[in-house]
């Protein structure tokens, strides 16, 4: 059975203010890297092969920062790269909201697309690295679209997805399980201190 953890990548600049990052390359900030430290630590206690992350810099950085303790093989794929936002790109939730209040963002990647794309991903990591535990580092619309649409059990979706927080999946039956969603466990160790 293929086991995978969806990792959302720390946070970044833009996240801590609530600027749309999409594919815009915005790196990690300090809390992002100590977020992607307390994924590490608490997956080192687990038993993974290898980790794919998107191309994406922020994504990168905490794939990067994970395997400093686990030292497993890093592959990228574009598939799970996050959702192009079109002229979203870089606004507050307000500025969007005042120009696009449909969400009709112009130049963004339509639904269709980004799931296809989402699909192929999956399909490819099942068989590039089946019956084997995959860490998967992606974004906030990536793992909300495949826990929402790509995946089958219990998902709210109207849930935040933390940075840093982690999904797990299984494949049964010929498709993918949900198995828990939006663990935080690991990151109230950083909540204690910034108190």
């Amino acid at each position: 059975m293929t086991t995978i953890c969806l990792v959302r990548h720390g946070e970044t600049e833009w996240n801590k203010i609530g600027r749309i990052q999409g594919t815009t390359d915005v790196p990690l900030n300090e809390t992002g890297k100590l977020q992607a430290r307390a994924c590490g630590s608490h997956l080192t206690g687990e038993v993974w092969d290898v980790i794919v992350t998107s191309p994406l810099k922020r994504a990168k950085e905490t794939a990067v920062i994970i395997n400093e303790t686990m030292r497993l093989p890093i592959f990228e794929m574009t598939e799970f790269q996050e959702k192009h936002f079109g002229k979203a790109e870089g606004m507050t939730a307000k500025e969007r909201y005042d120009l696009y209040p449909d969400k009709n963002y112009p130049g963004q990647e339509q639904p269709e697309e980004f799931h296809g794309r989402l699909s192929t991903g999956l399909a490819q990591l099942n068989e590039r690295f089946g019956n084997q535990r995959v860490l998967v580092v992606a974004h906030g619309g990536v793992i909300n679209a495949i826990l929402e649409q790509l995946a089958h059990g219990e998902y709210d979706g109207e849930v935040r997805l933390q940075n840093g927080g982690m999904n797990h999946l299984a494949y049964a039956s010929e498709r993918w399980e949900i198995q828990k969603y939006n663990f935080i466990d690991h990151l109230e160790v950083l909540d204690a201190k910034a108190k």
